[in-house]
């Protein structure tokens, strides 16, 4: 089945402690059903001090599901995303308003 949401989409998440918030997706990972979002679902992971870096404590943002991304169509609203044949294309689009994404 074809991917509904792909690497560099613009998101909002829809539950969760980032209800709200909105970001571009940086990896997916469709077989744990999950993708990391920019900004979105950030931890504290400490780091041990090398001779490459600093050590400290570095925000990290870790994955969230899938299920709860919608993407972000021209109004800047959440969206479903749906598929459609153009041409010999298929094409993804914003079912809010139609427009290819």
């Amino acid at each position: 089945m074809a991917a509904k949401l792909r690497k560099g989409d613009k998101v909002i998440v829809l539950s969760g402690k980032d209800k709200g918030k909105t970001g571009e997706i940086s990896s997916v990972d469709p077989k744990a059903g999950k993708a990391v979002v920019d900004g979105v679902n950030v931890a504290i992971r400490h780091q041990k001090q090398s001779a490459q870096s600093q050590g400290g404590r570095t925000p990290k943002a870790m994955p969230i599901d899938l299920s709860n991304l919608a993407i972000v169509d021209a109004n800047g609203k959440a969206s479903r995303v749906g598929f459609r044949m153009d041409g010999d294309n298929k094409v993804r689009f914003a079912k809010t308003t139609g427009d290819a994404i």
